[in-house]
């Protein structure tokens, strides 16, 4: 990646809504020089979406749950393909509070979950959709629940930090 779009990821990521002229005077580069440099990032799938981050605790969400699933054992290629069909057919006509679900390793887990809820209730009505996948033979369902009410925060979700992460990574191979 070239340095301009690495230094316009990490532009974009702070603040998306900047115009190219801006981006490019942050930059040091012309306004065309920024355009051609996210298409291009579009085009490679660097940048997926353009967003924003509310605060969700005013849009009425109450929890911020992390849930991890270990199941009693490995899915199969057909079961992966059937559960990622299944999953999406769901999310999209439940709209359900899922923001990622993926596969991983640790916490003797094999994916997990990040959902917002309006309440607890919320929360317990996502795990019994869960459930219902039967052919995922889950063995356990462990969540970390975050009050978004709650008036101590450290370090709420943002892409700022990271932006700046992303620079610094460059910086420290040069």
């Amino acid at each position: 990646m070239k340095d301009v779009e690495l230094r316009l990821v990490s532009e974009l990521m702070k603040n998306s809504r900047r115009s190219d002229r801006e981006l490019a005077k942050a930059l040091g580069v012309s306004q065309p020089t920024v355009s051609r440099a996210i298409k291009s990032l579009e085009k490679q799938g660097m940048i997926k979406e353009y967003t924003m981050i509310p605060d969700f605790s005013k849009l009425g969400y109450k929890v911020l749950a992390i849930t991890f699933v270990k199941l009693k054992k490995a899915l199969n290629q057909e079961q992966i393909e059937k559960t990622r069909r299944l999953a999406k057919e769901s999310l999209n006509a439940e709209a359900l509070e899922v923001v990622m679900l993926e596969r991983g390793l640790g916490l003797d887990s094999d994916g997990v979950f990040i959902t917002y809820h309006k309440d607890y209730s919320s929360h317990v009505k996502f795990i019994a959709w869960l459930r219902q996948f039967d052919f995922l033979t889950i063995e356990d369902i462990r969540n970390f629940l975050i009050s978004l009410e709650d008036t101590v925060r450290y370090r709420p979700l943002t892409f700022s930090a990271l932006a700046n992460h992303v620079l610094q990574m460059k910086e420290n191979k040069e």
